[in-house]
């Protein structure tokens, strides 16, 4: 007689707990304990002269800063509103003015604003420059994040919710019956609610999102659908383990690495530049792009988000149809003689 199994498993889930434990705070806590800008785009201009201790001082924080020199202060505001730049220091004899982008990323807006009184004041430049304390710093926030949600709190909130909605919806569909185009439908058509109702709560009542109601709502509904389909398409490729898998890659890789309440540029690497292709940190720039800048720099995380819905889409229909097509009969050409006609 076999002894049971149940003392076993109450340890293996004993022993589980903590490695479950360590990986979900690794996963989520370790990016926001060592945000700091890395690489991250920001724009500088002035004469030769005035920027010359600006760029010395950005050259010191070695890989913190991409720095773009613009002519003027009109093209480097043209660059934030087209999410090439988080912001722009227009440095001028007389002091400075900062530009940023809060509905970009109020957090790195503040970063850019604490950095710029150490810019001011080079004790290297030639003709000496006045003291930072001595220099005005003049703040102009170019796209401001919405009014009543001037901290970004409430959009980096919804990220988390779409992609439980994402995950959920995509496990209650694979659990029914239906096959083929009719559960693709069934997708398709649940995300597109999604997107209506998400977006019902975020801009018409929550009132924290701008821009095209239409477009919005279709943003959230094409990322519950990006989420879903990956979790349904990876089910049929690996059975009940890819379920499991696309749940686990959404919430506990794709959520923790969107960098929706800092920006990519601020994760460790290669954390932010892994978490620009999966689904989360995808919906986070594209609903930025889509609210307050117009649809500018929309198109990359728009094609990361399709394709993950699309190759979801085409392994539903892979393994719906290839059943179908092995069971069509394989006509041969009557003129053809059989092999038992051929006698010697």
């Amino acid at each position: 007689m076999r002894k049971p199994r149940r003392p076993m498993r109450l340890l293996a889930c004993v022993v589980a707990a903590p490695v479950i434990a360590f990986a979900a705070l690794a996963a989520f806590a370790w990016p926001s304990a060592r945000l700091e800008p890395r690489s991250l785009p920001i724009a500088v201009v002035g004469s030769t002269q005035t920027i010359a201790p600006l760029l010395v001082r950005l050259e010191e924080r070695a890989g913190a800063f991409d720095v773009h020199v613009y002519p003027d202060g009109a093209a480097a505001k043209r660059a934030i509103e087209d999410r090439q730049v988080y912001g722009a220091f227009v440095a001028t004899p007389t002091g400075m003015t900062v530009l940023t982008s809060s509905a970009a990323s109020p957090l790195v807006a503040q970063q850019i604003v604490a950095v710029a009184p150490q810019l001011v004041a080079h004790p290297s430049a030639d003709p000496p420059v006045r003291p930072a304390a001595a220099r005005p710093v003049n703040i102009v926030d170019v796209v401001p994040a919405d009014a009543h949600d001037p901290r970004g709190a409430a959009l980096s909130s919804t990220v988390l919710p779409l992609v439980l909605t994402g995950v959920l919806t995509g496990l209650i569909i694979a659990t029914l019956t239906v096959r083929g185009l009719m559960q693709m439908g069934a997708l398709i058509a649940a995300s597109a609610a999604a997107g209506l109702a998400a977006a019902t709560v975020v801009q018409s009542w929550l009132d924290v999102l701008s821009g095209h109601w239409i477009a919005n709502a279709a943003v959230l509904g094409l990322t519950v659908m990006a989420i879903s389909t990956t979790v349904v398409g990876l089910g049929w490729l690996l059975g009940r383990a890819g379920q499991v898998l696309g749940a686990l890659l959404m919430v506990f890789v794709g959520n923790p690495f969107s960098g929706v309440s800092a920006a990519p540029e601020l994760l460790p690497q290669p954390v932010g530049w892994i978490g620009r292709f999966l689904p989360p940190g995808a919906a986070a720039e594209l609903l930025r792009s889509s609210a307050f800048f117009g649809g500018n720099g929309a198109a990359e995380p728009a094609i990361v988000l399709s394709v993950w819905a699309g190759c979801g889409l085409l392994l539903i229909a892979e393994k719906t149809l290839r059943p179908r097509w092995r069971s069509q009969p394989v006509h041969v050409a009557k003129h053809v003689p059989s092999i038992q006609s051929v006698r010697p």
